[in-house]
Protein backbone atom coordinates (compact mmCIF):
# COMPACT_ATOMS: atom_id res chain seq x y z
CA UNK A 1 0.00 0.00 0.00
CA UNK A 2 0.94 3.32 -0.59
CA UNK A 3 0.19 7.04 0.31
CA UNK A 4 -0.47 10.14 -2.19
CA UNK A 5 3.00 10.67 -3.39
CA UNK A 6 3.57 6.27 -3.84
CA UNK A 7 5.65 5.77 -1.34
CA UNK A 8 5.45 2.78 0.57
CA UNK A 9 3.55 2.50 3.48
CA UNK A 10 4.79 0.40 6.79
CA UNK A 11 2.19 -1.82 8.51
CA UNK A 12 1.27 0.31 11.13
CA UNK A 13 0.92 3.47 8.62
CA UNK A 14 -1.70 1.09 6.40
CA UNK A 15 -4.02 -0.12 9.57
CA UNK A 16 -3.72 4.07 10.77
CA UNK A 17 -4.95 5.18 7.29
CA UNK A 18 -7.47 2.27 7.01
CA UNK A 19 -9.15 3.56 10.48
CA UNK A 20 -9.12 7.14 10.05
CA UNK A 21 -10.81 5.55 6.57
CA UNK A 22 -13.47 3.99 8.92
CA UNK A 23 -13.46 7.34 10.97
CA UNK A 24 -14.34 9.53 8.25
CA UNK A 25 -16.83 7.33 6.73
CA UNK A 26 -19.27 7.21 10.03
CA UNK A 27 -18.37 3.86 10.78
CA UNK A 28 -16.33 5.17 14.05
CA UNK A 29 -18.38 7.97 15.37
CA UNK A 30 -17.35 11.11 18.16
CA UNK A 31 -17.02 9.19 21.66
CA UNK A 32 -17.26 5.23 20.16
CA UNK A 33 -13.99 3.22 21.28
CA UNK A 34 -11.93 1.69 18.20
CA UNK A 35 -10.95 -1.96 18.48
CA UNK A 36 -8.05 -2.86 20.73
CA UNK A 37 -4.33 -3.35 20.21
CA UNK A 38 -4.53 -6.91 20.10
CA UNK A 39 -8.00 -7.24 18.16
CA UNK A 40 -5.77 -5.13 15.48
CA UNK A 41 -2.79 -7.36 15.44
CA UNK A 42 -5.12 -10.74 15.30
CA UNK A 43 -7.14 -8.70 12.48
CA UNK A 44 -3.70 -8.08 10.28
CA UNK A 45 -1.94 -10.29 11.71
CA UNK A 46 0.48 -8.46 13.42
CA UNK A 47 2.54 -7.98 16.35
CA UNK A 48 0.77 -6.01 19.04
CA UNK A 49 3.00 -3.17 18.90
CA UNK A 50 2.63 -2.72 15.47
CA UNK A 51 -1.08 -2.23 16.13
CA UNK A 52 -0.10 0.17 19.11
CA UNK A 53 2.01 2.49 16.53
CA UNK A 54 -1.00 2.49 14.32
CA UNK A 55 -3.35 3.66 17.11
CA UNK A 56 -0.88 6.34 18.30
CA UNK A 57 -0.56 7.69 14.87
CA UNK A 58 -4.07 8.62 14.86
CA UNK A 59 -3.65 10.05 18.33
CA UNK A 60 -0.93 12.58 17.11
CA UNK A 61 -3.19 13.47 14.21
CA UNK A 62 -5.68 14.34 16.54
CA UNK A 63 -8.23 11.65 15.67
CA UNK A 64 -8.82 9.42 18.95
CA UNK A 65 -7.69 9.86 22.97
CA UNK A 66 -6.29 7.21 24.39
CA UNK A 67 -6.46 6.08 28.21
CA UNK A 68 -4.62 3.35 30.15
CA UNK A 69 -7.55 0.56 30.02
CA UNK A 70 -10.01 2.24 28.04
CA UNK A 71 -8.36 1.75 24.43
CA UNK A 72 -8.66 4.16 21.88
CA UNK A 73 -11.75 6.65 21.44
CA UNK A 74 -12.96 8.75 18.50
CA UNK A 75 -12.49 12.57 19.54
CA UNK A 76 -15.57 14.77 19.38
CA UNK A 77 -13.96 17.53 19.72
CA UNK A 78 -15.08 19.45 16.17
CA UNK A 79 -11.92 21.75 14.91
CA UNK A 80 -12.19 25.61 14.97
CA UNK A 81 -12.81 27.10 11.69
CA UNK A 82 -10.72 30.85 12.03
CA UNK A 83 -11.67 33.16 9.55
CA UNK A 84 -8.32 34.87 9.70
CA UNK A 85 -9.67 37.80 7.59
CA UNK A 86 -13.48 38.63 8.92
CA UNK A 87 -11.86 38.04 12.53
CA UNK A 88 -9.72 41.20 12.04
CA UNK A 89 -11.64 43.48 10.38
CA UNK A 90 -12.28 46.82 12.15
CA UNK A 91 -16.29 46.10 12.56
CA UNK A 92 -15.65 43.00 14.71
CA UNK A 93 -13.53 44.43 17.63
CA UNK A 94 -14.02 48.18 16.87
CA UNK A 95 -18.04 47.30 17.64
CA UNK A 96 -17.29 45.74 20.93
CA UNK A 97 -17.19 42.31 19.75
CA UNK A 98 -14.41 39.88 20.35
CA UNK A 99 -12.40 38.39 17.32
CA UNK A 100 -13.48 34.67 18.46
CA UNK A 101 -17.50 35.74 17.45
CA UNK A 102 -15.91 35.48 13.48
CA UNK A 103 -14.71 32.16 13.93
CA UNK A 104 -17.63 29.72 14.82
CA UNK A 105 -20.72 29.81 17.38
CA UNK A 106 -18.55 28.89 20.09
CA UNK A 107 -16.07 31.23 22.19
CA UNK A 108 -13.20 30.10 24.37
CA UNK A 109 -12.08 30.54 27.87
CA UNK A 110 -9.43 32.08 29.34
CA UNK A 111 -8.22 29.68 32.10
CA UNK A 112 -4.94 31.04 32.57
CA UNK A 113 -3.87 34.51 32.14
CA UNK A 114 -1.00 37.18 33.20
CA UNK A 115 -0.23 40.25 32.24
CA UNK A 116 3.65 41.39 32.92
CA UNK A 117 4.82 44.94 33.29
CA UNK A 118 8.37 46.42 32.17
CA UNK A 119 9.79 43.04 30.14
CA UNK A 120 12.87 43.17 28.26
CA UNK A 121 11.33 41.84 25.10
CA UNK A 122 13.17 39.06 23.14
CA UNK A 123 15.71 41.04 20.26
CA UNK A 124 12.90 40.33 17.28
CA UNK A 125 9.85 41.90 19.20
CA UNK A 126 12.78 45.13 20.06
CA UNK A 127 12.74 45.60 16.26
CA UNK A 128 9.28 44.80 14.94
CA UNK A 129 8.33 47.30 17.60
CA UNK A 130 11.24 49.68 16.71
CA UNK A 131 11.98 49.99 20.17
CA UNK A 132 14.91 51.73 21.72
CA UNK A 133 17.67 50.34 23.46
CA UNK A 134 16.07 49.49 27.11
CA UNK A 135 12.60 50.46 26.17
CA UNK A 136 10.37 47.64 28.36
CA UNK A 137 6.96 45.80 26.79
CA UNK A 138 3.86 45.07 28.30
CA UNK A 139 3.73 41.05 28.63
CA UNK A 140 -0.38 39.68 27.89
CA UNK A 141 0.31 35.99 28.48
CA UNK A 142 -3.11 33.59 27.78
CA UNK A 143 -4.04 29.95 27.52
CA UNK A 144 -7.39 29.03 25.43
CA UNK A 145 -9.71 26.45 26.44
CA UNK A 146 -12.46 25.38 24.45
CA UNK A 147 -14.73 22.45 25.02
CA UNK A 148 -12.57 21.65 28.41
CA UNK A 149 -9.77 21.87 25.96
CA UNK A 150 -6.93 23.44 25.37
CA UNK A 151 -6.50 24.88 22.17
CA UNK A 152 -4.27 27.84 22.68
CA UNK A 153 -1.39 30.00 24.08
CA UNK A 154 -0.41 33.16 23.01
CA UNK A 155 1.76 35.98 24.33
CA UNK A 156 1.17 39.60 23.13
CA UNK A 157 4.03 42.66 23.38
CA UNK A 158 2.90 45.92 23.42
CA UNK A 159 4.65 49.11 24.07
CA UNK A 160 5.09 49.77 27.84
CA UNK A 161 5.25 53.44 27.41
CA UNK A 162 2.08 52.89 24.62
CA UNK A 163 0.05 51.01 27.39
CA UNK A 164 0.88 52.13 31.00
CA UNK A 165 -2.26 52.73 32.69
CA UNK A 166 -4.44 51.77 30.05
CA UNK A 167 -6.84 48.73 30.22
CA UNK A 168 -4.69 46.83 28.32
CA UNK A 169 -2.55 46.23 31.27
CA UNK A 170 -5.49 44.59 32.91
CA UNK A 171 -6.85 40.79 32.87
CA UNK A 172 -9.91 41.81 31.66
CA UNK A 173 -9.79 44.32 28.86
CA UNK A 174 -12.98 45.51 28.30
CA UNK A 175 -15.53 45.11 24.94
CA UNK A 176 -13.27 44.21 21.83
CA UNK A 177 -10.53 43.64 24.14
CA UNK A 178 -6.74 45.08 23.12
CA UNK A 179 -7.27 46.69 19.66
CA UNK A 180 -10.50 48.50 20.88
CA UNK A 181 -8.41 49.83 23.35
CA UNK A 182 -5.46 50.72 21.52
CA UNK A 183 -8.21 52.47 19.34
CA UNK A 184 -9.03 54.49 22.77
CA UNK A 185 -5.31 55.39 22.83
CA UNK A 186 -5.52 56.90 19.37
CA UNK A 187 -3.48 53.90 18.18
CA UNK A 188 -5.57 51.77 16.61
CA UNK A 189 -4.70 48.80 14.34
CA UNK A 190 -5.21 49.68 10.76
CA UNK A 191 -3.63 46.98 8.80
CA UNK A 192 -2.26 43.49 10.05
CA UNK A 193 0.28 41.13 9.30
CA UNK A 194 0.21 36.98 9.82
CA UNK A 195 3.12 34.78 9.80
CA UNK A 196 2.20 31.09 9.97
CA UNK A 197 4.49 27.90 10.13
CA UNK A 198 4.13 24.62 11.38
CA UNK A 199 6.91 22.45 14.06
CA UNK A 200 6.82 20.28 16.77
CA UNK A 201 6.50 21.72 20.24
CA UNK A 202 8.73 22.38 23.39
CA UNK A 203 8.24 20.46 26.31
CA UNK A 204 6.76 23.70 27.73
CA UNK A 205 4.39 24.14 25.40
CA UNK A 206 3.15 20.70 24.95
CA UNK A 207 2.27 20.64 28.55
CA UNK A 208 0.45 24.07 28.53
CA UNK A 209 -1.30 22.55 25.68
CA UNK A 210 -1.67 18.92 26.94
CA UNK A 211 -0.76 17.26 23.33
CA UNK A 212 2.02 14.60 22.51
CA UNK A 213 5.14 15.74 21.97
CA UNK A 214 5.35 14.55 18.71
CA UNK A 215 2.09 16.67 17.38
CA UNK A 216 2.95 19.35 15.17
CA UNK A 217 1.90 23.17 16.38
CA UNK A 218 0.89 25.85 13.97
CA UNK A 219 2.96 28.80 15.20
CA UNK A 220 1.14 31.99 14.32
CA UNK A 221 2.80 35.57 15.05
CA UNK A 222 0.40 38.40 13.83
CA UNK A 223 1.71 42.06 14.04
CA UNK A 224 -0.68 44.71 14.36
CA UNK A 225 0.17 48.31 12.86
CA UNK A 226 -1.62 51.74 13.03
CA UNK A 227 -2.43 54.70 10.20
CA UNK A 228 0.88 55.63 10.31
CA UNK A 229 2.65 51.70 9.82
CA UNK A 230 3.73 51.70 13.37
CA UNK A 231 3.52 48.28 14.97
CA UNK A 232 2.13 48.80 18.42
CA UNK A 233 1.23 44.99 18.67
CA UNK A 234 2.87 41.76 18.17
CA UNK A 235 0.73 38.51 19.28
CA UNK A 236 3.07 35.26 19.20
CA UNK A 237 0.01 32.06 19.12
CA UNK A 238 0.86 28.47 19.60
CA UNK A 239 -2.07 26.39 18.60
CA UNK A 240 -2.84 22.88 18.61
CA UNK A 241 -2.83 21.94 14.70
CA UNK A 242 -5.13 19.08 15.10
CA UNK A 243 -7.50 21.80 16.91
CA UNK A 244 -7.58 24.04 14.04
CA UNK A 245 -9.02 24.59 10.31
CA UNK A 246 -7.60 28.27 9.19
CA UNK A 247 -9.86 29.77 6.64
CA UNK A 248 -8.41 32.90 4.23
CA UNK A 249 -11.51 34.15 2.24
CA UNK A 250 -10.99 37.26 0.07
CA UNK A 251 -11.66 38.83 -3.14
CA UNK A 252 -9.84 38.15 -6.16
Amino acid sequence: MTDETGAQLTKAQQIAAELKAAIERGDYGPGDRLPGENALATQHKVASLTARRALNILRTEGLVETKKGAGARVISFHPIRRRGIQRLARGQWGSGRTVWSADDHRAPDVDQITVSEDVVPPQHVSDVLELAPRQTVCVRSRRYVMDGRPVMVAESYLPQSLVAGSPITQADTGPGGIYARLADLGRAPAHFREEIRVRTPSAEEAARLAIPADRTVIKLARTAFDAEGRAVEINEMTMDSAAYVLEYEFDA
